[in-house]
Formats: structure tokens, C-alpha cells, sequence
């Protein structure tokens, strides 16, 4: 039956799970350093922008090699990533620990969730299409999240359920191990792809 043949949906499905298994495993081992974090997100996303315009090859290959071409400016982004989230999280710690937390520390740490999140939401996979500087990378992805805000916002409405389903128990929390980094990258790649695209037009239109 063609439902089964290699062409068929369900090869297709699980080639493209297998994929992104692998590609979940070597984005963990290829952060274990910490200060790689940067260049493994930005090969993750080289690969996964190409899944998403299903030009992908062998994705252990193509990991490496944007892993390798990634390194100079991988790593100051993901440093300068892994220190806003801690930013964050240190505010939210000292507005849980200090009595009748200032209301200035809550506030302070919703604003810097909403613009560390527009600065790195697209940043990753800007990184991977395009060569720039990181201050304008950041740029970018803030205005590329501004322009299109309400497919942005559907685009963390669905990245805040696949991480809630990750969560739910034990065993999606397992399978979240597995494939969960990857799947939440994949779903960026491919809602950012068509809007990369549109400016792309746009530029060679000018």
C-alpha cells in the first residue's frame, strides 16, 4: 500500500522523527561545553530551516558543518542568551524571596521577558540564513517580530503548548528529553521561513 511505501505518510514521518531525534542528541552533546550552546542552536537551525523547506540532507552531516561555520558567531550569541534568561530568573528569585516582593521586580521581569524574548525569538535562525553582526541580528529579530506581531504571537502561543505537553508527566517529560529542544527549534523555523522569505522579496524588489 502506498500508505506504507517509502513515499508514503507514514515513512515520511518517521524519517522526519528520526531526524530530529538525532538532531536532539547532538544539540545536548554539543552543548555540554555550555559556551557552545550558541553555535549548536545555530546548527540545529540551519538544518531545520532546510527541513522546513524540506531541502534537508543528511542532518548529522549538515549539524557539523554549520556547527563548525557557526562557532565565531554562535557562541557570543548564546553567552549573551544564557545571561538574559539568567537576568530573568534572578529577578523572579529575589521577588519570590524578599518579603512582600517590591511590585518593581515583577514588573521589571515581565518587560525583560518581552524584550529579551523579541531580541532572541528569531535571532537563532537569522543567525543561520544570514551573515551579520549580533547587534544587528538582535535588530533584526526585533523588528521582524514587531512587523509581524500577530504571527508572533501564535508562533509562542504554540511553543507554550508543545512545552506544557513536554511537561505533563513523566513520560512526555522523557519524550520531551528526546525530541523536545528540536521540536520547539523546528516550530520556529518553519513560521519564521515564510516571513525570512517575504522579506527577501521585498529586499530584491528595492
Amino acid at each position: 500500500m502506498k500508505f506504507f511505501s517509502a513515499d508514503g505518510p507514514l515513512y515520511r514521518f518517521f524519517s522526519r522523527l528520526w531526524d530530529v531525534i538525532v538532531l536532539n542528541f547532538l544539540w545536548l552533546l554539543c552543548c555540554i561545553p555550555i559556551v557552545t550552546f550558541g553555535a549548536s542552536t545555530v546548527a540545529v537551525f540551519s538544518v531545520t530551516l532546510k527541513m522546513a523547506d524540506e531541502t534537508e540532507g543528511y542532518v548529522g552531516r549538515q549539524f557539523f558543518k554549520a556547527f563548525k561555520v557557526n562557532l565565531k558567531q554562535g557562541i557570543p550569541l548564546g553567552l549573551l542568551a544564557l545571561f538574559c534568561a539568567y537576568v530573568v530568573y534572578l529577578d523572579f528569585e529575589l521577588f519570590r524571596a524578599i518579603e512582600d516582593g517590591p511590585m518593581i521586580f515583577l514588573i521589571f521581569g515581565i518587560l525583560a521577558i518581552g524584550v529579551f524574548g523579541a531580541a532572541f525569538l528569531y535571532a537563532f535562525a537569522l543567525s543561520a540564513r544570514y551573515e551579520n553582526t549580533l547587534l544587528n541580528t538582535l535588530k533584526n529579530s526585533v523588528r521582524i517580530t514587531c512587523r509581524f506581531f500577530g504571527r508572533t504571537l501564535i508562533l509562542v502561543a504554540v511553543l507554550v503548548i508543545e512545552a506544557l505537553v513536554f511537561l505533563f508527566n513523566t513520560t512526555t517529560f522523557f519524550i520531551g528529553i528526546l525530541v523536545g529542544p528540536v521540536c520547539l527549534m523546528y516550530t520556529v523555523s518553519g513560521m519564521a521561513l515564510p516571513l525570512f522569505r517575504e522579506i527577501e522579496r521585498e529586499n530584491q524588489g528595492e
